[in-house]
């Protein structure tokens, strides 16, 4: 079958499922038998329920049919067969293959990307086994025992969030810490309580030439001149991950390099050695192999193209209900694990990056909605936050809960009769419920209409595996998206302006003379 693409709004449909606007109930699955019967495996041990969504089975049955016009699976079951899908860039898009083969061999300039990606993971485990068992050093003789990433964006906020959503249930070989924003006091904050002796920094940029994060690197080695330490070489405590044609491949400022390449997004990049590498040197490679086998087995159920059978199609389709038919313009997520504290903020990069689009792949003016406003923070801090807006608000804002019937470490109180756990869970089921169903009240102030949907993805404990799954779970429901929208999901060309307009202020200015001056002296730069 040949692929086709077209903008939503020419669709058949789509055209029918407008019509369902403001006619279905949130809650019609809210029986005892309907939350059993809207359960998706979702991999990993998680599930995904979607039974207190605004749904009936003829909308399912719609939205099916939708996903199949739109030729959703067919679509990803050519991105990973190496079609060139990121069109802004001409390029393949190869994430899911770094944690396995799914549809057939993908060889570029002859060279098989799955092996190339396995070499790379292979490289990893066995530097990072010599680190943690002392067989690499530091300049001065000194194991490590701590590990600093510098990147920004899709180099830091997906391993940042992996690794804050591990530390508590994997104890680390080696403590890690992030360095992404180029304001001195980030770098500054995380310098002053480290032992550079016995610090390892990896360097991310795909390109090598990342402003912040080169910018960062030479903090680090000034800092480390200051320090006037006997016997200290900067370049025998840095690594890169980067491509093979950038200037930190193989550099002598570091002391090795491991390799990505131009298929695989920032966003997206976690599960190749973007991640590997802080990931397999903080807790062993294992650990970070089993974040693999999770998203490898999400990434298997999301090419059932039966709706019900496929958490990531139907989460991303009743999602694109809520964004173009209902009109709702944003989407929290409210993990309920403090492990997941920076998973959000991941999910809005990759969210919002990838399908904050208005034009279509081939770069047509669009005439509909695309990506909704993502944000979210764990609860129950949320629910002590944020959350009055999201019951009596003017605006209804979908709900995508993420809870565990364990926590992750088996260390907990009774109080008043429950466990903490206990009543983490509690306080999740009465939040689906109360979006739900709401309170009436005659006192307008204290009254809750409800009909707030929400859905939500389970697990029996975050562990690594169920993590992988987690993450591969909302790439592949961003990306389902972006082929019923017609988008290229995977350039960024928003990013790129304002760096653009940044050199300028820095040089001098151009084009924009006038008004750079204007600010660039206000900022006293």
């Amino acid at each position: 079958m040949s692929i086709q693409f077209h903008n939503l709004d020419t669709v058949k449909s789509y055209k029918t499922l407008l019509k369902r606007a403001g006619d279905i109930k949130v809650g019609s699955f809210l029986t005892a038998e309907g939350i059993q019967n809207s359960n998706i495996d979702a991999g990993g041990g998680l599930s995904y329920n979607y039974a207190a969504k605004a749904v009936d089975e003829q909308l399912i049955s719609q939205l099916q049919d939708l996903a199949d016009e739109q030729q959703v699976i067919e679509k990803y079951k050519a991105l990973l067969s190496g079609t060139i899908i990121n069109t802004g860039e001409n390029r393949m898009v190869l994430h899911q293959l770094t944690r396995g083969e799914l549809n057939g061999k993908v060889v570029y300039d002859g060279k098989d990307q799955r092996q190339f990606y396995i070499s790379q993971l292979k490289r990893i485990q066995s530097f990072a086994h010599k680190v943690q068992k002392a067989e690499i050093k530091g300049s001065t003789g000194k194991p490590f025992d701590t590990v600093v990433q510098i990147g920004i964006g899709g180099s830091d906020l997906g391993p940042r969030a992996l690794y804050l959503a591990l530390e508590n249930m994997s104890t680390p070989l080696l403590k890690a810490h992030f360095i992404s924003n180029v304001d001195p006091d980030d770098a500054n904050a995380v310098l002053k309580n480290l032992n550079l002796e016995t610090t390892l920094f990896i360097l991310v940029s795909k390109s090598g030439t990342t402003q912040e994060t080169l910018a960062n690197r030479n903090f680090v080695i000034e800092k480390s001149r200051q320090a006037n330490i006997s016997g200290f070489n900067p370049a025998a405590h840095m690594i890169a991950v980067t491509s093979e044609t950038s200037p930190l491949a193989g550099s002598s400022d570091v002391l090795d390099s491991f390799y990505m390449d131009d298929f695989i997004g920032g966003r997206y990049s976690s599960t190749s050695a973007v991640g590997g590498a802080v990931l397999s040197l903080a807790f062993g490679y294992d650990v970070f192999e089993q974040i693999l086998e999770g998203a490898s087995e999400a990434d298997a159920l999301a090419l059932n193209s039966n709706i019900k059978k496929n958490a990531s199609l139907m989460d991303a389709m009743l999602g694109i209900f809520e964004r173009n038919v209902l009109g709702y313009p944003s989407t929290a997520v409210l993990p309920y694990s403090q492990a997941l504290s920076r998973f959000p903020a991941h999910l809005q990069q990759m969210d919002m990056e990838s399908n904050g689009k208005s034009v279509s792949r081939d770069n047509i003016r669009l005439n509909y909605s695309t990506g909704p406003v993502i944000f979210g923070e764990p609860g129950t801090n949320g629910q002590h936050s944020f959350y009055q807006l999201l019951h009596q608000g003017t605006d209804i804002i979908p709900l995508q809960f993420i809870g565990f019937k364990k926590s992750q470490i088996n260390s907990d109180l009774d109080y008043e009769g429950s466990t903490s756990q206990q009543k983490l869970k509690a306080n999740l089921v009465a939040q689906v419920v109360a979006f739900a169903r709401g309170s009436f009240s005659s006192n307008t102030n204290k009254n809750f209409e409800g009909g707030r949907p929400s859905s939500l993805i389970l697990g029996e404990q975050l562990t690594a595996k169920s993590l992988g799954a987690l993450l591969a779970h909302f790439e592949n429901k961003v990306m389902f998206q972006g082929f019923v929208w017609n988008l290229n999901s995977f350039d960024q060309e928003g990013v790129q302006l304002g760096k653009v307009l940044a050199k300028q202020v820095l040089s001098g200015g151009d084009d924009m003379d006038v008004i750079l001056k204007g600010f660039a002296d206000l900022l006293e730069i």
